[in-house]
């Protein structure tokens, strides 16, 4: 028994991640390889190589693995507190990374501007969240807020909480937002309800609904292209 567990965490001195990641870059390594890295070691019988695979094999997909909470990796079998602490960081440095990438005043000209501030932020969640991003007279972002998170409908979102926020922070327009956890950006008949209720509840007080834009997995619809509003 002691000579399989041996084996099992023998791993050639070639093959390990750090040293494959140090002669051929960051790039060359697979999904695994890069998880190992993270883990730094693996268990009495596994080597780290092989208990990211196993995490892998578990989780299903690395879209899976984003969304793994800490209970939910310390189940894994070899995964405990620390590693997952570790998972969990990793991930979402990647993420504020990806964040770090837009200047700190984004000046929105399109709705792929938009887009692109949310979709990191919004793709991976399990439900719906409505987001209004706050704008100044030059289209400078200055203020978001989460205003609902579940299913999104007219008595969930309503106007009056939208537009307090906006008054709140002396907003010229709003460009509001949500995610379709099924990864499909089609709007729903509701969002379309939502959009032209906050439109016509927008012309009253004076400040414009720019857009509404629905996040998918990576894509996204503007409403306002779609000429809704």
């Amino acid at each position: 028994m002691e000579m399989q567990s041996s084996n099992l965490r023998d791993v050639p001195h070639e093959e390990r991640p750090r040293e494959r990641m140090m002669r051929y870059g960051a790039e060359a390594l697979s999904h695994a390889e890069l998880l190992a890295i993270l883990l730094r070691t693996g268990t009495q019988r596994q080597s780290a190589v092989h208990l990211a695979g196993a995490v892998l094999k578990q989780c299903g997909s690395l879209r899976n693995l984003m969304d793994m909470s800490m209970e939910e990796l310390t189940a894994i079998r070899g995964i405990g507190p620390a590693k997952a602490v570790q998972l969990r960081a990793g991930i979402e440095l990647g993420r504020r990374m990806i964040r770090s990438k837009l200047p700190d005043v984004l000046s929105v000209r399109s709705p792929k501007d938009a887009a692109d501030y949310l979709m990191e932020d919004l793709r991976y969640l399990k439900k719906e969240h409505f987001v209004c991003l706050f704008l100044n007279t030059k289209n400078h972002i200055i203020a978001r807020e989460t205003l609902s998170m579940g299913t999104l409908n007219a008595s969930l979102v309503h106007p009056r909480e939208v537009f307090r926020a906006a008054i709140k922070c002396s907003s010229a327009s709003i460009i509001c937002a949500h995610n379709h956890p099924s990864g499909d950006p089609t709007p729903s008949p509701e969002d379309i309800h939502l959009t032209k209720r906050l439109a016509e509840a927008g012309q009253l007080v004076g400040i414009d609904i720019l857009d509404h834009i629905v996040i998918g997995d990576g894509s996204f619809v503007s409403l306002k292209e779609q000429g809704y509003l």
